[in-house]
């Protein structure tokens, strides 16, 4: 099978990595110019692993394109718009595509799957593959459980299936909706984890991962979706390497934030703050955690003040 990976920073690479270490043929695209696609080109390597060297590495999107079976796209849930417009000119198009992104389109707080059907066409295939684990952990060999989502419980079984391994069980998503919204609403919990991490709060956890699961499951719902799927591995399932670990960007920004540390990387839940916002506005769904971490983030907030109110002073029902 012919798999080419858009996207050449930490996730991408591991994509173009574990495909080929299952046993595909393996294209990796960045965008000209883009340092991290010149050090894999320099180098075959980046600071996380070495990728053989019977992986192409390309920028040009045409000629990636060109002959793939699947199509992984692996980039700042951001950016997806813009490539997906990039993808429509090359006319290639046909090919299922599967998201390994966790977000929503800021300014319109859209699924990363609706962007692709308004670019890319209603007929586009498109999956997203989601769910607990780090790069790091992979590639020393630690086995995790992710899902796999889409509109067609067929084309679901059969990408879940195509890239099932001993590293990686995956699991069928029949809920799109609210995996999507799971999976991108964790990481606004994982900056609001490393805020407590940063104030030396940690044991306030457990409070945030019940309480997060919950304002979440409510917006899930009301936007048409099971409110149930918030509990599996696109959400709840992947608190532990979201919350937790040392190498969630999500939360190390959150803990930096406090700290007043620079933070260089990338954190999506920034973003997927102000979406969520906004989805809350237009279903009247109230989110008080997704709400306070984006008034501290965008609004200068007091953090202090913002996080005692939500877990320390307001008496309400559980």
């Amino acid at each position: 099978m012919n798999i080419t990976v858009l996207g050449c920073g930490r996730w991408g690479a591991f994509h173009a990595w574990y495909a080929h270490h299952i046993g595909h043929h393996v294209t990796l695209w960045g965008r000209p110019g883009s340092p991290h696609l010149a050090e894999l080109i320099s180098q075959r390597r980046n600071e996380y692993m070495t990728l053989p060297r019977d992986i192409a590495l390309t920028a040009d999107l045409t000629g990636a394109l060109a002959g793939a079976d699947v199509v992984i796209i692996s980039i700042s849930a951001q950016q997806l718009r813009n490539l997906a417009g990039q993808i429509k000119g090359t006319g290639l198009t046909k090919m299922p595509f599967i998201l390994c992104m966790k977000g929503l389109e800021i300014g319109t707080g859209k699924r990363l799957t609706t962007v692709m059907k308004e670019v890319l066409g209603p007929h586009v295939r498109t999956i997203v593959w989601v769910g607990p684990g780090h790069v790091q952990d992979f590639l020393a060999g630690m086995p995790n459980c992710m899902v796999m989502a889409s509109d067609n419980l067929d084309r679901t079984k059969h990408m879940a299936n195509l890239f099932s391994s001993p590293l990686i069980r995956f699991y069928y998503g029949k809920d799109l909706l609210g995996t999507e919204i799971g999976a991108a609403a964790k990481n606004v919990i994982g900056i609001a984890a490393g805020m407590l991490d940063g104030y030396h709060y940690t044991s306030l956890k457990g409070a945030l991962m019940a309480r997060g699961t919950h304002e979440l499951s409510r917006l899930i719902a009301a936007m048409g979706g099971d409110a149930m799927t918030v509990y599996g591995l696109s959400h709840l399932g992947d608190y532990e390497a979201t919350l937790f670990s040392r190498h969630s960007n999500n939360r190390r920004f959150g803990e930096d934030f406090i700290l007043g540390k620079p933070f260089a990387k990338l954190a999506e839940g920034v973003y997927t703050s102000q979406a969520l916002v906004d989805l809350s506005d237009a279903y009247q769904v109230e989110l008080p955690i997704t709400r306070t971490i984006y008034e501290i983030i965008c609004h200068q907030k007091d953090p202090l003040e913002g996080l005692q109110d939500l877990f320390l002073r307001s008496q309400k029902e559980e």
